[in-house]
């Protein structure tokens, strides 16, 4: 069940939704089924120079092949020119409890400009905490323009059955838990790449 603007706001009363920014000002952005959230300050964009392939099994090609900007100033924009693949970040840090997922979405106005803001990873498990990468793609041929501090997603709330018996934040494997920065692909330290890494390096 998707939580409505007053379960949204008792939700942060309580505590089960914690939403942090520069300036905590977050009860304009929720709407009736949602709540709005910003970009942040900091893109990250891929060196396609620097390796043939990205490929898990070869984890040094992971290895500082995404370079970290710093937009300054929210009058200054980020243009994202046609066909390319950004990682961006939301200005919010949030924190969910236990018993409730989120599932990320892009603003209809920012779809009509042929901005996509998430790939696939739009689904935020029980128990995560930190920024919300964001997977932005311009599929437009023209580019666009994108500043920090516009919003650029929003957050829908839905009840779990049950609070998760391993939330995300006591997961081993949770590898963005408490991120900051937007945070390049760690799919190399998945279990199915490590373990076939330890049987190549043991023969």
């Amino acid at each position: 069940m998707i939580l409505s603007d007053r379960d949204i706001k008792a939700r942060m009363l309580k505590g089960d939704i914690v939403v942090e920014s520069p300036d905590n000002d977050h009860m304009p952005n929720i709407g009736a089924s949602s709540m709005d959230l910003r970009l942040g300050r900091f893109f990250k964009i891929y060196d396609h120079t620097k390796y043939p392939v990205l490929d898990p099994l070869q984890p040094e090609t992971f290895k500082d092949v995404a370079r970290l900007i710093e937009v300054d100033e929210d009058r200054v924009p980020f243009i994202v020119q046609p066909g390319e693949f950004i990682l961006g970040v939301t200005l919010e840090k949030i924190k969910i409890s236990d018993s409730l997922v989120a599932r990320v979405e892009g603003r209809s106005s920012l779809g009509r400009l042929g901005i996509i803001i998430h790939s696939t990873a739009g689904f935020v498990d029980a128990g995560f905490e930190g920024t919300i990468t964001l997977e932005i793609t311009n599929i437009n041929r023209m580019p666009v323009a994108l500043y920090p501090g516009m919003r650029v997603c929003q957050l829908a709330f839905e009840e779990m059955s049950s609070p998760a018996e391993v939330p995300y934040h006591r997961k081993g494997s949770s590898k963005y838990q408490g991120q900051i920065y937007p945070e390049e692909s760690k799919i190399a330290t998945d279990p199915e790449f490590t373990k076939r890494l330890l049987k190549k390096s043991a023969v």
